[in-house]
């Protein structure tokens, strides 16, 4: 069994709190809750019959997150002959050993009750004509089990219903073009209240305190720390980098998953990039390199469907092989059995303007026509396995601060999240965080005058801080690269902003959060799952069983390994390894 060992964090000038001016305005709510997607706006609606004020935060608008991109789907054990044992054993598989079996377990068998009592909120996933739900397969899947909604836009439509129940739900309000700053904490170490900054909200302008009895973190991803993400502008990672400096523990902040199929945009394209769904190989589609090779033929049993650590491997060493920026999506098969059973030779439009409506639209825009051409994909930033420590009630170390969805590391999603995972996670965590809460309600507290060191980065490093993730801190990792990336983090920390705004807040959280990973990932000397390191190319559980957990003591952030047990399934089901 591996032994607990504890690190210094070599990026030695992340602030323990943001400079920002004193609060010019306050308000109160029982509860704050950080984040209006899935995650966050399904506490909402689940505390606001049993706490007097549910106050939700949101970066921009309520439809601004993570939620609304969400193409594929979300995973249940809903269709016929499918088990919550099944899909745990997926779970699990997918996961390469360091998930928590007992979060999975939660998971799956929570999971149908959760997306039921969605459909129940409204939302209207696809049917087929006998008016039974429609279920796909997505990689790591080994049973049809997700559902969607508007073909590719099932984000979009459980967004929209979330919001018309909120905007329904007079005990809710909602702040919107808001950046939450940091926590106010009591004498006792817990939540007190919450600083954010408003940019323009009536009254509400600037720097103002909320001062609540709880805090939920539903802030999503860090996405936006590297230069290519599927995730949008406000996954800037402050929600994890807020509890960091509260007190919290980050768990397993190296398992960043990059989806495979990202469609390449260029050398120079930087930013939100666009997604094709997973679910588009579920309904046929395959990879190919630039003479027209099967790519995952013998690869995975699964094939084009394996995992997305498979996938994604497999796309990043044919590349490297062949130096090509990107390989090929071969969807333009997809329809060509027409009415009657008559194969028609070529993909149809009919199918993708039904089944894949937005990926079309998208696609098309940017020059390609996916029914008749391939499409250029690379792997690209898509989801953070790792966040804020939490146990099985979403509870993290820093009383009355809870977290789910993204920005939580709940257990669930181990080294590598199976496909359609996030939204279920966050609907069934969110469901459990406002089954214990509203007993957990702290009482009302004063803040303690804060004397956490502060310090803020300046903005203009942004994009060299997301490059230097990119190239030695993304899909290939190296000790050399993670070298070389720690020293210029280091160097960035140390560039002092002239401004106090946003885009310095911003890059102070994205460093804060870049530092803890590359050093994670530095120690991780293996390859488990989405964290692949070229010089230690196999996994070893002897050695690296558990976790990595990153603190702030004192002004520093430290690093602990904390052995655990591998979780993987027995030999006798069905996958295998990843």
């Amino acid at each position: 069994m591996p032994q607990e060992r504890t690190f210094d964090l070599p990026v030695r000038r992340v602030p323990a709190r943001l400079v920002a001016p004193e609060p010019g305005w306050s308000t109160r709510s029982d509860v704050v809750i950080i984040g209006s997607g899935i995650a966050g706006l399904t506490a909402a609606l689940l505390l606001k019959d049993h706490v007097d004020k549910v106050l939700v935060v949101t970066k921009d608008v309520l439809a601004a997150g993570s939620t609304q991109w969400a193409q594929g789907g979300i995973a249940a054990a809903l269709g016929p002959g499918d088990t919550p044992e099944e899909h745990e054993v997926d779970t699990l598989v997918a996961g390469a050993g360091a998930c928590d079996p007992d979060a999975v377990r939660i998971l799956v068998n929570e999971g149908p009750e959760a997306v039921r009592e969605l459909i129940a909120l409204g939302t209207n996933f696809d049917h087929d004509a006998d008016g039974v739900i429609s279920l796909t397969r997505e990689g790591g899947h080994h049973r049809d089990r997700i559902a969607h909604a508007g073909g590719d836009a099932t984000g979009a439509e459980i967004q929209r219903a979330l919001i018309e129940a909120v905007a329904a739900a007079p005990e809710i309000e909602v702040v919107q073009h808001a950046l939450a700053v940091d926590l106010l904490l009591a004498e006792d170490g817990g939540v007190a209240g919450v600083t954010l900054h408003v940019m323009g909200e009536g009254q509400r302008d600037g720097v103002g305190a909320v001062h609540c009895r709880a805090v939920v973190l539903a802030s999503g991803g860090l996405g936006q720390v590297f230069s290519q993400t599927t995730n949008p502008s406000v996954s800037t990672g402050d929600g994890m980098a807020l509890a960091l400096r509260a007190g919290a523990t980050l768990r397993d902040l190296e398992f960043v998953q990059f989806h495979p199929t990202v469609m390449y945009l260029g050398p120079e394209s930087h930013g939100q990039q666009p997604l094709i769904s997973e679910a588009v190989r579920g309904e046929g589609a395959f990879l190919v390199d630039f003479e027209g090779n099967r790519l995952m033929k013998g690869v995975h049993p699964l094939e084009d469907l394996a995992p997305r650590d498979v996938v994604a491997k497999a796309i990043m060493r044919r590349m490297l092989d062949t130096d090509q920026p990107h390989m090929w999506l071969d969807a333009t098969h997809l329809g060509e059995v027409g009415e009657g059973g008559a194969a028609s030779g070529a993909g149809t439009s009919s199918f993708w303007e039904k089944r894949f409506p937005t990926i079309l639209a998208t696609a098309r825009s940017h020059g390609v026509d996916p029914v008749t051409q391939l499409i250029p994909v690379a792997p690209a930033c898509h989801y953070a396995s790792g966040g804020v420590r939490t146990d099985l009630q979403g509870r993290s170390d820093v009383p009355g601060l809870y977290a789910t969805g993204e920005v939580a590391s709940s257990g669930v999603h181990g080294a590598n999240r199976l496909a359609s995972n996030s939204l279920l996670e966050g609907l069934v965590f969110s469901r459990r965080i406002a089954a214990v809460l509203p007993a957990e309600l702290r009482p009302w507290s004063a803040p303690v005058e804060d004397q956490r060191p502060e310090d803020l980065v300046s903005g203009d490093v942004r994009a060299e801080l997301q490059e230097v993730m990119t190239s030695r801190v993304g899909v290939l990792r190296h000790a050399t690269g993670l070298s070389d990336a720690t020293a210029l983090l280091d160097k960035l920390a140390g560039t002092p902003a002239e401004l106090v705004d946003v885009q310095s807040w911003e890059t102070t959280n994205l460093l804060t959060i870049g530092a803890a990973l590359a050093a994670a990932a530095t120690l991780r000397e293996e390859t488990r799952g989405s964290h692949w390191r070229e010089d230690f190319p196999e996994r070893d559980d002897a050695t690296w069983a558990g976790h990595f957990d990153a603190v702030m003591v004192d002004g520093s952030t430290e690093l602990c390994f904390r052995p655990a047990p591998a979780s993987d399934p027995g030999p006798t089901h069905h996958g295998g390894t990843a």
